[in-house]
């Protein structure tokens, strides 16, 4: 992965939709064309967004991924378009988690996003969230670009 200068929080937030507490990712370390590691502290935050019942889930930390994501799709970018194309997550495969919350983990997240293959509107990414060398969880998410631009293939009706 190549080292490149460190995009903080504010560069995130002007890249992203996601706003306020709900930009969860506090700066880039590195990237390059297939993959993206990203560091977070908000998981400890006690007005984390996606806390619920005074706790937050490990599975919230998809949602970190899915941010990692789309901040790498920002940095793909044509440096001429406006803003990176809009991606939905559609998919999650042989996710994995290894803890049962991530608010009692007193470490930054490292949130690392692998790009495995991309065809046309569709990008399968392998994720990875530990803290201090700890696997928190992983899996695989499937990612389609544009969604209300894509044309049904078969089998559909008019």
């Amino acid at each position: 992965m190549l080292n490149q200068p460190e995009l903080d929080h504010d560069w995130i937030a002007g890249h992203i939709p996601h706003q306020g507490n709900m930009c969860l990712l506090d700066r880039v370390e590195a990237w390059d064309s297939q993959r993206i590691q990203c560091r977070a502290d908000s998981h400890r935050d006690i007005d984390n967004p996606l806390r619920a019942h005074g706790r937050l889930g490990a599975a919230c930390g998809i949602e970190y991924a899915a941010q990692a994501m789309a901040v790498h799709g920002a940095l793909l970018a044509p440096t001429d378009t406006a803003r990176a194309r809009v991606g939905y997550l559609i998919s999650l495969r042989r996710t994995r988690l290894h803890v049962p919350r991530l608010d009692d983990v007193a470490p930054d997240l490292l949130v690392d996003a692998s790009r495995l293959s991309h065809a046309g509107n569709n990008i399968l990414y392998q994720f990875t969230i530990s803290a201090a060398g700890r696997l928190l969880l992983d899996g695989r998410a499937a990612v389609v670009l544009d969604a209300g631009t894509v044309k049904p293939t078969s089998g559909g009706t008019s």
